[in-house]
């Protein structure tokens, strides 16, 4: 089978950084599915790894963390899936990546593609809609009202006030659809943060109440919209270099959660005072540990797909960078590492 990978790690404007070549076609077997792969999207995992990890000599590393594909093969032990189905999926961080011609996965990991969008719309999403959904409803403890149900867990009772969620970095792969989910899935003022006109007016098309310059002092344009401190933060890009401004503007019992590996670290001692408290998401947690409930990615990627079948969200596609080459692969490495992207990298078909 075709796919692309590298034997050594490196920065991407090296020749030989990732390259176009030939494997064995993998067998399923246990709970896996094999996949024929249709498009795949490129994620800050992808580069991080490709930069700073290398395979064992003489083994090829193959990366790609996001698929869309079809099923051509099952395990013997294999029970949501069947030959034919339309799948996607954001694979296992301890195996094979998704930028080979066919890939095996656990299938419970893996859910049925929506059916309104196309190979590529549908690439664009399945890991940052785990860690979104992952971010929202199990860090940080919304609970998501979903078509049909009668949920009141935001509402404002009892003089409760209403959440304020500030994401931060709103228009990128994970904002793009956190912000979809916070405002269609809680009763929470959503605030984004974006830098660029462009990127701001992505923000507020995903149904952001309010969008914020991150490049600027955040609490003078909170309160110049109207909001004095804010209840949750996600943080998911540079948050050592926000800390200090994300502490001040949270309200005391605040929650604080972030996706990203802060170079210069944090002090957490500085959230003491408020009694705030401190939230990890990494969505290979349940895949890497084989957690007691891996299925609830498979059980949230299908919610995911009835909730855009139903028109309530859409995908974050931003750029297709055409077949999954290395070449192609290579440029959109590159657009990654620029930190200029909004909405996903999107590749298709070989």
């Amino acid at each position: 089978m075709k796919a692309v990978g590298y034997l050594k790690a490196q920065t991407i404007d090296q020749s030989d950084a990732l390259t176009d070549i030939e494997l064995p076609t993998p067998q399923a077997s246990g709970r896996d599915v094999l996949v024929k792969v249709k498009a795949v999207s490129v994620n800050p995992v992808d580069t991080k790894i490709r930069a700073t990890v290398s395979p064992e000599a003489g083994q090829y590393k193959i990366l790609g963390w996001d698929a869309v594909g079809e099923v051509v093969a099952t395990g013997d032990h294999v029970e949501l899936f069947k030959e034919g189905d339309k799948v996607w999926y954001a694979g296992d961080l301890t195996r094979p990546g998704s930028n080979a011609e066919y890939q095996l996965v656990d299938e419970r990991i893996v859910g049925l593609k929506p059916k309104t969008l196309s190979s590529a719309e549908a690439a664009a999403m399945p890991l940052t809609s785990i860690t979104a959904w992952e971010l929202l409803f199990d860090r940080l403890g919304f609970t998501p009202r979903l078509p049909g149900s009668n949920s009141q867990s935001e509402s404002v009772t009892n003089g409760t006030p209403q959440p304020r969620i500030l994401i931060m970095g709103a228009a990128g792969g994970v904002g793009s659809i956190l912000t979809q989910l916070a405002a269609k899935l809680t009763r929470a003022i959503v605030i984004g943060t974006a830098s660029r006109p462009e990127s701001q007016a992505w923000v507020r098309e995903r149904g952001a109440n309010h969008v914020i310059d991150h490049s600027q002092p955040l609490l003078p344009q909170l309160k110049a919209v109207g909001i004095e401190d804010v209840s949750h933060i996600i943080s998911l890009t540079h948050t050592d270099q926000h800390f200090e401004q994300l502490v001040e503007v949270l309200a005391p019992q605040g929650k604080l959660a972030l996706i990203d590996d802060p170079e210069n670290g944090i002090d957490i001692m500085k959230l003491k005072a408020k009694s705030l408290s401190l939230h990890w998401e990494f969505m290979y947690t349940r895949s890497m540990f084989q957690t007691w409930d891996i299925q609830k990615q498979h059980d949230l990627l299908n919610s995911i797909a009835s909730l855009i079948d139903d028109g309530l969200l859409k995908t974050t596609l931003g750029n297709h960078y055409g077949a999954i080459n290395a070449a192609n692969l290579k440029m959109a490495h590159t657009h990654i590492e620029s930190h200029q992207t909004v909405g996903k990298v999107v590749l298709e078909g070989f």
